[in-house]
């Protein structure tokens, strides 16, 4: 079996965080106050050079594009496929060098069955953050603010879409070229968006118990968040947004990160 190297986690303490923002969209309220048990979450999305060790000791599918997502409908397809291109491995291996970058076109399938390896391996349990545990990693202990590092946008804190114009130009970054948040958490924002364990659920924040929520029993939809080196609309990269999408969405801007509990 193919080792894992210990996970680069960031403690998060126990403690409560306001959840949600009251100038956001309709799903991100009414603000409400959550209370998280510590967790442990990882300090980078997870990469292609850690994701590959995966593949060569289960054989899953490697990144690639097969049959599209349903968010490439619509004449779309063609688009999809050309900015995908850049990210499908050959051969089992990531793209040239991109060993640093956070792997992207995993489903949330895929990303739930690389925790359940890396459980085994490093005999902890590891999974998917909550929307909970994700945002109160993402604000760094900061309530209220915008973004991890304030109220005002800084293009310089993250890899996002600045000019649509060279979308095709751009690409993901290497974990770590943005700086860290106050708990140590790079790319919270921009460069790829994260699932988490969540269903999606439009009006979730008015009737949640508000201790360690973990989202609806069930629905038609997941959440993945942070934003994207594709998003050139600022309120997705708000640390409060939730981005719903067909379950069985991959694309070149989504990946993940992991967490556990102890």
């Amino acid at each position: 079996m193919t080792l894992a190297a210990a996970p680069d986690f960031a403690r998060i303490p126990a403690g409560d965080f306001l959840m949600g923002a009251s100038d956001g969209d309709a799903d991100q309220r009414p603000v409400h106050r959550v209370t998280v048990g510590e967790f442990f979450i990882g300090r980078f999305p997870v990469t292609n050079d850690e994701y590959a060790k995966f593949i060569r000791a289960t054989g899953h599918r490697a990144p690639s594009v097969d049959e599209a997502p349903a968010i490439a409908a619509g004449g779309l397809e063609t688009v999809f496929r050309d900015l995908a291109a850049p990210y499908v491995w050959q051969g089992g291996q990531p793209p040239a060098g991109h060993a640093n970058h956070p792997v992207v076109l995993v489903r949330y399938d895929d990303a739930v069955a690389y925790c359940s390896w890396l459980s085994e391996v490093t005999q902890r349990i590891v999974r998917l953050p909550t929307e909970a545990e994700w945002e109160k990693a993402a604000r760094g202990g900061a309530d209220g603010q915008r973004y991890p590092w304030g109220n005002d946008f800084d293009p310089a804190a993250c890899s996002y879409l600045a000019d649509a114009s060279v979308k095709r130009s751009r690409g993901t970054r290497p974990t770590g070229t943005y700086p860290a948040n106050a708990y140590g958490l790079c790319d919270m924002i921009g460069n790829v968006w994260e699932w988490v364990s969540d269903w999606y659920d439009a009006e979730y924040y008015g009737r949640d118990d508000h201790r360690n929520p973990g989202g609806p029993d069930a629905g038609t939809l997941r959440v993945v968040r942070g934003g994207s080196w594709v998003t050139d609309d600022l309120e997705m990269l708000r640390s409060s947004y939730r981005h719903q999408v067909p379950p069985d969405t991959y694309a070149y801007s989504v990946g993940f990160r992991i967490a556990s509990s102890a």
